[in-house]
């Protein structure tokens, strides 16, 4: 490649970070080293607690005040950056090294219009006066696609979609033509096809500008897709780096191979096929194993390992793993640590006879939205607009579509949340077209919902069991003396077990919370349960760890679900039925294997 011969633009060797803690300094990044060249993308990927944002804030000094370098260099342009004045720094970020995050509104000042956000940039960093800044920013939003881009210099921050506050964040990181643009996770609280159109820009722009890219994320088909190189890491190290197409056709690292087989792929379905979630949870930098750091969690480890920490060393040309038997654990045939259990389609087949358990007709749910200008009529949203489906007792019915088509909406006026416009809503035979507070507890019972976040759900001040133990007494009445065996049995069904009883939620990862969300939705034994996104922010270890919890708990109590997601991958291997929402409207539905063959609606074509 042409980028080979040139000099890197970054280089990072032997980079160490620490945090002060009040039990002493804490290496939350170890020996990294790393090197990008322009017009090359370097994609970082590993579980949350990998140390990949913290390598990304080393670069730019954004480590806070308990943060620190401790070992290592960060050449830029060949200049060391460790050490350098934070006014230097400073003008760095601006002149010649961007950064977009996660959150568009980490970068954006929700008091100032885009415009004047976007024109400082260059009358700070380049000297222009305010009128060839703002010309020259109308440009940039032309550059990254954004509809009719001087009404967007006129607007707020909370005046535009996600997709459209990310393109204005990228639009402002290319402002000053910068060398090294650092992405972490971009396009993760994205829909699938912003998510495509905005990595599609990236891919333009990049070639456009001939900028070197840093690109975060957990996303493995991500990574994959606008990748030249990859760098694997694992508890505060790289553990796994070569090109794109090696790391992902020849791994030769543990870790990398185990990240491969939790990613449902379009084609797998839960009758055929089965997720394998790596054991354990990556441990705290404060707390490692002796050894390797994988070595608890790898289905390959043997004596020698917990003996001494690898290097990360060559396995093949230009292949380097951090792994003792890294060729051997290339060639090995990987062979699954259980027997995978015999999984029908539909829990219950006869269920094809039955009459529906939830049937929905012609259902509306509109908002009205106070117009901009006084005197004006209101304006009517149709969040769902004329929806009809039916689900089986037994079936999982998968709802897919962009943020703002009404999937949401739609199951929370199921539920009782939001109050229906029209239409007929019928559960177990019974008419449920009216709020929560006048529905039977029955029906509450056997109508449960898990949300996408389990922070907003949990009750911050009452511990595990308390949470769990509510529904149990509220709609089994089981006696005071046996709630706690059930609990208990019920944290055990969630892989967690009784340790986890007296814990309070803060003290749980955000896969442990989600089992807890689980528990408490299924504590009361429903015949339905309403899954609205319950996997879309989880690592995919552990995406794959509460998908098979699910589908066990689905098997064994018989549970019908409702599954909303937007990954097409998850919603094909989940779900029997899928429904496509499209502006309110249902554009497509059927069983999953005819949704994902050809003839395609042109919608779910775009999110395909």
């Amino acid at each position: 490649m042409q980028q080979a011969r040139r000099a890197p633009i970054l280089k990072v060797q032997d980079l160490a970070i620490a945090y002060e803690t009040r039990k002493g300094d804490v290496q939350a990044v170890r020996n990294v080293s790393f090197e990008i060249r322009r017009g090359e993308t370097l994609g970082l990927v590993g579980e949350s607690g990998c140390g990949k944002s913290t390598v990304a804030f080393g670069i730019v000094n954004f480590l806070g005040r308990n943060g620190r370098i401790t070992n290592g260099r960060i050449l830029f342009q060949g200049q060391d950056l460790v050490g350098r004045s934070e006014e230097d720094l400073r003008r760095l970020r601006g002149d010649r090294i961007a950064m977009v995050y996660q959150d568009p509104m980490q970068a954006l000042n929700p008091s100032l219009r885009i415009g004047e956000q976007l024109a400082e940039v260059l009358v700070v960093h380049r000297g222009m006066n305010r009128k060839e800044a703002e010309e020259r920013c109308i440009q940039m939003l032309h550059r990254v696609y954004m509809p009719d881009p001087a009404s967007v210099m006129r607007r707020y921050p909370h005046q535009l979609s996600g997709g459209q506050q990310q393109r204005v964040v990228i639009a402002m990181a290319l402002l000053n033509d910068p060398a090294l643009l650092i992405m972490d996770e971009p396009t993760t609280a994205l829909d699938v096809t912003v998510e495509a159109a905005v990595l599609d820009l990236v891919e333009e722009l990049q070639k456009d500008f001939d900028t070197a890219i840093l690109y975060i994320s957990h996303n493995l088909g991500v990574i994959a897709r606008v990748s030249d190189t990859v760098g694997v890491m694992y508890a505060g190290e790289l553990v796994e780096w070569a090109s794109v197409e090696d790391v992902f056709l020849r791994p030769h690292h543990p870790y990398t191979q185990g990240l491969m087989r939790c990613v449902p792929r379009l084609g797998m379905d839960k009758a055929s096929s089965y997720l394998y979630p790596i054991k354990g949870r990556v441990p705290p930098p404060d707390n490692l194993p002796p050894g390797c750091v994988f070595e608890p969690r790898c289905p390959y480890a043997r004596p020698d390992c917990s003996l001494s920490r690898p290097d990360l060393r060559e396995v093949a040309p230009g292949h380097w793993a951090r792994c003792l038997f890294a060729e051997e654990v290339a060639r090995l045939a990987w062979a699954p640590p259980e027997e995978v259990p015999v999984r029908m389609a539909a829990v219950h087949p006869a269920a094809a006879d039955e009459k529906p358990l939830l049937c929905v007709r012609d259902a509306r749910t509109y908002y009205e939205v106070p117009s901009r200008r006084l005197g004006e009529r209101k304006q009517l949203v149709k969040a769902v607009d004329g929806v009809s489906l039916e689900v089986k007792r037994g079936q999982t019915l998968g709802i897919v579509g962009e943020s703002g088509c009404g999937k949401t909406t739609l199951v929370k006026t199921i539920v009782g949340m939001e109050k229906a416009t029209g239409g007929e809503f019928e559960f177990m035979g019974v008419d449920i077209s009216v709020p929560v507070s006048k529905r039977s507890m029955e029906i509450i019972r056997n109508l449960q919902m898990v949300f996408q976040n389990p922070d907003s759900t949990l009750n911050p001040s009452f511990s595990v069991g308390q949470q769990i133990a509510w529904p149990l007494r509220r709609f089994r009445n089981i006696p005071r003396k046996d709630v706690r065996r059930e609990v208990v049995r019920l944290l055990e069904m969630m892989k967690l077990g009784e340790r986890y009883y007296d814990r309070l939620p803060r003290q749980l990862s955000g896969g442990e919370k989600q089992r807890v969300g689980i528990a408490r939705a299924i504590a009361g034994l429903p015949a339905m349960v309403l899954c609205d996104e319950p996997v879309s922010a989880l690592d995919v270890s552990v995406q794959a760890a509460v998908l098979n919890l699910l589908l066990e708990i689905q098997a064994e109590l018989g549970t019908t679900m409702v599954f909303i997601a937007h990954d097409l991958s998850v919603v094909r291997f989940f779900c029997d039925y899928i429904a496509v929402m499209y502006l309110g409207h249902v554009v497509e539905s059927g069983p999953a294997e005819a949704i994902y063959a050809p003839p395609y609606h042109p919608y779910t074509e775009a999110l395909l």
